[in-house]
């Protein structure tokens, strides 16, 4: 018995001394996690950029009472019109609209009316015929600025400008070359209605005539229209007649007078627009408007908020009147010097302008 105890515990010992040189256990090793790529830094997004709004063009509309070519006072706003829209940067940039020969007054308002209600940011109406309408419209238009010439009456409303030229200024200039080279020692000039810068300039022109020779003959015709062109033929024929070796007239019905001037080779004298090229051969110098500056100040003061409530005056001073000289007649050397020292004493004051009134 005690024989069979021993083999068995013999035979344990056996087996665990053989388990014991066996492979040896080994511990698998922990499942690893795979890890995520770390995600990159966050970048901020460039702030998107507002593409500027387009400027919106500056509008402007203008009634005229005649002819935008009339070689006289609608051309001599027209072309100052042009001239800012050249500087302005082109039509995209300032819009012109206009209604031409607009004489019948009515026709004017309704016009002015319609351009105010289509929202220009200017409405101009070139006549001191149209004085009474504007006062009537502007003030159903708050917002929409207003101009009218020639005067400096704004009616007192804060969105009406006026503006005027001192036309007796050139009109000196153009007297004084003109008793210079008169012969006769008789001139004629042909006025539309006596008013506006109309008959300053036939007053100015008359004064500085005499200026140069008291005695001299300035015989002065209204023919009691701005437009009538056969009457305006007429009353210069009848200046001719009289005698005058020199004309000059103011408004677009002059084209008739300068006719009738270049038919009997008398001289003319021009004003609002440089008119040598409707006779080279008689036309000595133009008195002519540049409104161009005082239509930029009224701009800027738009854009600035302000409508109206001031008057502008163009001069020689300030450069919106210009005596521009016909190329093609050869003015003598002392009266040349005449015309420069006239021309310097106005600006300078050293000249000053009697009127007569």
């Amino acid at each position: 018995m005690k024989k069979n105890v021993r083999l068995f515990v013999l035979f344990v010992l056996l087996a665990l001394v053989v388990g014991a040189c066996g492979t040896p256990a080994t511990v698998a090793p922990a499942p690893v996690q795979p890890t995520e790529p770390a995600a990159p830094a966050a970048t901020e997004e460039p702030a998107a950029t507002e593409e500027p709004a387009a400027e919106e063009p500056f509008r402007v509309a203008v009634v005229m009472p005649s002819a935008i070519n009339d070689l006289a006072f609608s051309q001599s706003m027209h072309d100052a019109l042009l001239r800012i829209q050249e500087e302005m940067g082109g039509e995209s940039m300032f819009e012109i609209v206009y209604s031409e020969n607009m004489f019948v007054v009515d026709d004017a308002a309704a016009a002015l009316r319609d351009y105010a209600s289509q929202g220009f940011d200017l409405v101009i109406g070139h006549g001191s015929q149209y004085g009474s309408s504007l006062q009537e419209i502007a003030p159903d238009f708050p917002e929409t600025s207003f101009a009218w010439g020639t005067t400096v009456d704004t009616f007192g409303l804060p969105n009406v400008f006026a503006y005027e030229a001192a036309s007796d200024q050139g009109g000196f200039v153009n007297g004084a070359i003109a008793a210079s080279l008169s012969e006769s020692n008789i001139i004629g000039v042909v006025g539309p209605i006596e008013t506006g810068d109309a008959k300053l300039y036939v007053d100015g022109f008359k004064a500085g005539a005499e200026a140069i020779k008291p005695d001299i003959d300035v015989r002065v015709s209204y023919i009691g229209s701005f437009s009538d062109v056969a009457l305006a033929s007429e009353a210069a024929n009848t200046h001719v007649s009289a005698g005058a070796d020199v004309l000059t007239g103011t408004a677009q019905m002059v084209v008739g007078a300068i006719g009738v001037a270049e038919e009997n080779d008398v001289l003319w004298f021009g004003t609002q627009s440089n008119q040598a090229s409707l006779a080279p051969s008689v036309v000595v110098a133009s008195q002519v408007y540049h409104w161009e500056g005082i239509l930029a100040e009224m701009i800027d003061m738009i854009k600035g908020g302000t409508l109206g409530g001031q008057s502008f005056i163009i001069d020689l001073a300030n450069g919106g009147e210009v005596i521009e000289f016909n190329p093609e007649y050869e003015l003598v050397a002392n009266v040349n010097t005449v015309a420069e020292q006239t021309i310097q004493g106005i600006i300078d004051g050293s000249i000053t302008i009697d009127l007569g009134q």
